[in-house]
């Protein structure tokens, strides 16, 4: 790698390499092609990092620094982001098979996140209620007034999924920090060298010792993290298995538990939506990042008055898209992470075929491109809404598109689901799509619009089997508080 110490972990402010010098091979999915070597690390390494986060929660100055001084280190953190914006954009594209075009909005969404929690520092968290009079133990009245503070949970355990890898572990490292937690950050073994670039840019911003260690490891090393005593919050965002799992052995010490998981949204075309908006919105729903993505809208449940017409329109806009070599700015499309996400995705299809649904487009790996994960952007039509195709959430570039007849079977095929994450409407009538967006059980959803940024107030977050809790926004920041009421007389 270009970048220096990315054969070490980042543990108690200082780079350790792995006891057992244990390494894995990483491989750019366009290519198949080794990037390099990744320390593995073991139990010996998740024990030195739980301790170094616990010690200087316990004893450091970092929860009780004055929030100026920690969004004065995280500005400093920011800037050695920014110095190295271009190893991380490469990073994006040679490991995590991100294109070109898409790499710049990878780097730029995290950042604004990271200047949010900063500026949130500058402002007020804590409330205090109006006084009330209330009976005192020697019989008589005692005016009370409550303040309710916002403290640091202690040690968090974050866990990040390799589809996005920057963004995910900037927006953990920028919540849990700015609130006064330390941090166990663990990647993906598919994506750890832009997590171990992230640990250099800390170290750079001169962060107590401890209060950010990066390592990596497996499942066993996962499972140490997610049910250690020591740590207090697991942050965790993957599959809705693994949520279920982590939820599982957080249970016996009762951590709190932060759960961005999976999604099979659905976008709603109504007979009068305005198919300029609607089929480019449906397009980027499949297609975007190789459709490795828990929010996008991968169902697409569409009036039958114009069904056909919108299926034709997504075939004829997938059937100009580039795809190939994430590291060409023309690409529109670039590769699966592996070669068993790849499988997968193969294995619905042909499912689905048998189901009875319509390939309308693709279906298999592109001609000439023997070398990479590489799998054609694919539209089935007449989909069932029960079908595994409806309803597993399959991480790759295909869209079901489903018909219905009023607004009423819409939202109930909408709703049957799983899960619970995003979702979209359109329709010119903006009122009744604003009626219908209500009634669709998600935790976010959109009118008229799929668009990639997102004001930084606004929270993410899902129901049912798309998680618990909330990352992004004000909420986001409080995800990783505990409320506090101090109750005073005042007289």
């Amino acid at each position: 790698m270009a970048a220096p110490l990315m054969d070490r972990f980042y543990i108690g402010g200082e780079f350790v390499r792995p006891a057992a010098g244990a390494t894995d091979a990483v491989v750019n999915p366009a290519t198949e092609a080794v990037i390099g070597d990744a320390p593995v690390g073991g139990l010996a390494e998740i024990e030195q990092a739980i301790a170094a986060a616990r010690e200087a929660f316990d004893r450091g100055p970092w929860p009780r620094m004055a929030p100026a001084e920690r969004a004065a280190a995280l500005e400093r953190f920011h800037a050695e982001l920014i110095a190295r914006r271009a190893v991380f954009e490469q990073l994006l594209v040679i490991e995590a098979g991100c294109t070109t075009q898409l790499s710049s909005f990878m780097f730029d969404y995290p950042m604004k996140h990271l200047r949010f929690a900063i500026q949130m520092l500058g402002r007020e968290h804590v409330q205090i209620f109006p006084p009330v009079i209330a009976p005192n133990m020697g019989g008589g009245l005692s005016v009370l007034t409550t303040v309710v503070e916002r403290e640091p949970i202690g040690v968090v355990a974050a866990i990040t999924a390799y589809n996005f890898p920057f963004s995910i572990a900037i927006f953990k490292i920028a919540a849990a920090l700015a609130m006064g937690n330390t941090m166990v950050l663990k990647p993906s073994p598919f994506t750890p060298f832009v997590t171990l670039a992230i640990a250099q840019a800390a170290h750079a911003a001169g962060f107590p010792p401890g209060v950010l260690n990066i390592i990596t490891g497996g499942a066993a090393e996962g499972a140490v993290l997610t049910s250690d005593p020591r740590v207090d919050m697991v942050s965790f965002t993957g599959s809705d298995g693994v949520g279920s799992a982590i939820m599982a052995q957080a249970a016996p010490t009762l951590k709190r538990t932060l759960l961005e998981l999976g999604g099979k949204s659905a976008m709603i075309v109504r007979a009068d939506a305005d198919m300029a908006k609607a089929v480019p919105a449906g397009v980027m729903s499949f297609t975007m990042h190789c459709g490795q993505g828990c929010a996008l809208n991968t169902r697409h449940i569409v009036h039958n008055s114009i069904r056909k017409a919108y299926v034709a329109a997504l075939k004829a806009a997938v059937g100009v898209m580039s795809v190939g070599d994430p590291a060409d700015p023309a690409t529109a499309v670039g590769p699966l992470i592996r070669a068993s996400a790849r499988d997968r995705v193969e294995r619905y299809v042909e499912e689905a075929k048998a189901s009875g649904a319509t390939l309308a487009f693709g279906g298999r790996r592109p001609p000439g491109l023997d070398v990479g994960y590489y799998f054609e952007p694919t539209v089935f039509d007449d989909v069932a809404n029960t079908s595994a195709l409806s309803q597993d959430e399959i991480f790759g570039p295909v869209a079901a598109v489903i018909g219905f007849d009023t607004d009423e079977e819409a939202v109930a095929l909408a709703n049957a689901s799983p899960f619970g994450l995003s979702g979209a409407v359109f329709s010119r009538d903006v009122g009744r799509a604003y009626e219908m967006a209500r009634q669709v059980r998600t935790g976010g959803i959109q009118v008229n619009c799929v668009p990639l940024d997102m004001s930084a107030f606004s929270s993410m977050g899902g129901v049912k089997r798309s998680g618990i809790g909330r990352e992004l926004g004000l909420d986001g920041l409080y995800a990783y508080t505990s409320q506090k009421s101090i109750t005073m007389e005042a007289g």
